[in-house]
């Protein structure tokens, strides 16, 4: 085993994930939710990011090969998923997931914890560790990461214990507002990879 790797990979994505830059908006999304419905949400987000971003380390190169899709152009898309996310925010619209959707999945999930950064990344450790050995080093260190990320999600539940309402509602506007950035520095992102100088 490459400790080295194991630990760039690690450090890395939870550095990119920034776990507790996700906990505020993760609190935000679930404010509905029992403490019990919050945690199985935190777990639901963890799982299914470390399942993107394993399956980008895995296949990544050959599932955007085959839908002819860049990675500039999944920076762009997330960037865009953030913002709308970021809008409803704003005005203050809880976010809803659809008939059979899940918040803890989309956005948090996906795009906000596995976002392009994160798969992007993984994509680049994985082509430098392109062995069996490296691939299994890099896929050890995703779930390191993974775990970080679950457990702070989990533990953000014991915030909302002493923050009151009308905190949470003000909290909710100024993470629109970041989130509204952080989907806009996306797209340019992708637009300056699509169209460098």
């Amino acid at each position: 085993m490459d400790w080295s790797s194991l630990g760039t990979t690690f450090v890395t994505l939870v550095v990119i994930m920034d776990p507790l830059g996700a906990a505020p908006i993760f609190l935000v999304l679930t404010s509905g939710y029992t403490p019990r419905q919050r945690q199985l949400a935190a777990v639901r987000a963890a799982g299914a990011a470390g399942a993107v971003v394993v399956l980008f380390a895995l296949v990544g190169d050959a599932i955007l090969r085959y839908l002819g899709v860049s990675i500039n152009a999944v920076s762009i898309a997330g960037g865009l998923l953030l913002l709308l996310l970021s809008l409803e925010m704003l005005r203050g619209i809880d976010f809803e997931a659809g008939p059979g959707g899940d918040v803890a999945l989309v956005p948090l999930a996906s795009p906000l914890v596995a976002g392009p950064g994160a798969i992007a990344t993984a994509l680049v450790l994985a082509r430098e560790h392109s062995s069996a050995g490296g691939r299994a080093t890099v896929v050890l260190g995703i779930l390191g990461a993974v775990v970080v990320i679950g457990l702070t999600l989990a533990a953000a539940d014991l915030l909302t214990r002493h923050v009151s309402p009308a905190a949470v509602q003000f909290a909710t506007r100024v993470l629109g507002l970041l989130i509204a950035a952080i989907g806009v520095e996306l797209v340019l992102r992708g637009v300056h990879g699509a169209f460098p100088r």
